[in-house]
């Protein structure tokens, strides 16, 4: 209950003559900020409100953001109104309409609450269409061409151009082809520069898929550690979509407090490379949300002062991240040889690894040289030491993984970066209902499958046009609540079917 909070705000209205508005600069705090504001003028109708734009609560930001206040944004907050009575009345009609009808069935129990989201549900979605996937895959054989030379004591694997066939009977004969031809011939020999970009400033959605990767965290562990070290004054804000910087961010003063890495993380001597002329500004990404900056870290912590270890995990990553970010990609040589051999085409590539720059801080990412080729001349010929045939069968994709799942719901519009995880979090409950539930509505509607995420993306299209002043938030509602509609209407026709499909999965 939050009458508490709203009085207080009326009662201290009262005597005051402006309100500022500290809340997160994006959507959902412009919404916020409208509702203070209703408390604060039913308490004062008279008084002034402003809003303090900011990105994180370094000593100078705050007080710039202090000295230049704007007007709350109308239009933000309006769409997040409408995404709150879409959310609210399509999730508590669709609710309301899975327990019902299913309740007291295949040992539900007779007041299961079998909830629906408008993200939820697309976000189950994907992870059945990629169990279906793995369920219902059928392997196919397939038979390839290896051939492998020794030069100066190296051995070198040339694999086949057509990489494979499902055909045994034609790779048979070219095989055969192959084996005929009394040599091999040079055809090219190219070596190219190459780079291994370092990454891109740190997002949201970016920090949730490598703490699943490589930390080994899930994404809302991944948040709250990530959470209590900005509360701590250790990183920035972590709810972000920007990865670009702004030109006004001193980036080389955040460098200079990892140099005294007196807590011994292993990157003080890295961090004092860049500020003596190892730095580079860091890769422009495509998105800026306007209200945070990428995530970065904005102080130094020993190892000693994070007594949660998934805090420490996450520091870590951040500023390993950060500092990667302010380096220079790595660089490196690749030589790729191809040959004919009677009439088939075959190919081998090396990688040589030459400054390794960003990867010395950044462990994450790996690139190593790879098989060293030995030298050889285009136009040259040589007898291969053997040409193998070799066989095996495709194989099944795997499920999907969360970081995959993130990107999916990232690209998809499917939740916000404050709520993603939330999602996951509650379709792991689902079991065998989810894909009884999934299968059920694309059989019925599927045309407009609520297990696709067509309309949530739509409906979040729709959010940004009402941010511009292109769509009316009534307009929105009224569409959006009518393709919802039309879903309903067309399963509650069908609920003998709606039931059979689930009891496949159920009993």
């Amino acid at each position: 209950d939050k009458r508490s909070i709203a009085d207080n705000i009326q009662k201290e209205a009262r005597n005051a003559t402006i309100l500022f508005i500290w809340t997160d600069c994006d959507r959902e705090g412009e919404y916020i900020g409208t509702e203070v504001r209703t408390f604060a003028k039913r308490g004062n109708p008279n008084i002034q409100v402003k809003r303090a734009q900011f990105s994180n609560i370094e000593k100078s930001h705050v007080i710039r953001a202090a000295h230049n206040p704007k007007d709350l944004d109308e239009r933000q907050a309006l769409a997040v109104s409408a995404r709150m009575e879409l959310d609210l009345r399509i999730g508590a009609a669709l609710t309301r309409f899975q327990s019902l009808k299913l309740q007291g069935r295949w040992g539900l129990a007779g007041d299961a609450l079998i909830s629906y989201g408008s993200c939820q549900f697309p976000t189950l979605g994907f992870v059945v269409e990629r169990y279906m996937r793995v369920k219902n895959f059928v392997p196919e054989p397939f038979w390839s061409l290896k051939l492998m030379h020794i030069r100066d004591g190296t051995s070198t694997t040339y694999n086949w151009d057509r990489s494979r066939l499902f055909d045994r009977m034609t790779v048979v004969l070219l095989f055969e082809s192959c084996m005929s031809s009394p040599d091999a011939l040079v055809k090219s020999v190219a070596r190219k520069p190459t780079k291994k970009y370092k990454p891109l400033p740190l997002t949201t959605v970016e920090l949730q898929k490598q703490g699943s990767r490589f930390l080994g965290m899930n994404s809302q562990r991944v948040m709250k550690a990530a959470e209590g070290l900005y509360t701590s004054g250790f990183i920035s804000y972590p709810r972000t979509e920007t990865d670009q910087y702004d030109q006004a961010v001193n980036l080389q003063a955040l460098i200079g407090k990892q140099t005294n890495d007196t807590g011994g993380w292993g990157w003080g001597d890295y961090a004092t490379g860049l500020l003596d002329g190892a730095f580079e500004q860091p890769r422009r990404g495509k998105n800026n949300d306007k209200a945070h900056p990428p995530i970065h870290p904005v102080a130094y912590a020993a190892s000693a002062a994070l007594a949660d270890a998934d805090q420490r995990k996450v520091y870590e990553f951040v500023v390993r991240h950060f500092l990667a970010c302010c380096s220079e990609d790595a660089i490196g040589e690749t030589t790729t040889v191809n040959i004919d051999y009677g009439g088939e085409g075959f190919h081998a590539s090396g990688l040589t690894v030459l400054e390794r720059n960003y990867l010395d801080v950044y462990p994450w990412d790996r690139w190593e040289s790879s098989q060293m080729l030995p030298r050889y001349q285009e136009g040259e010929r040589f007898v291969p030491n053997e040409v193998t045939m070799t066989d095996g069968k495709t194989s099944a994709p795997g499920y999907l993984t969360e970081p995959e799942l993130i990107a999916l719901m990232d690209a998809n519009g499917i939740g916000t970066d404050a709520t993603m995880a939330e999602h996951i979090e509650k379709i792991q409950q689902r079991d065998n209902l989810g894909v009884a539930l999934v299968e059920a509505y694309d059989t019925i509607a599927a045309e407009m499958s609520l297990s696709r995420p067509f309309l949530r993306k739509e409906m979040e299209v729709n959010m940004k046009r009402i941010c511009k002043g292109e769509l009316a938030r009534e307009d929105v509602v009224h569409q959006c609540l009518e393709q919802y509609r039309g879903v309903y209407a067309r399963v509650s026709q069908h609920l003998s079917t709606y039931r059979e499909i689930c009891a496949k999965y159920m009993i």
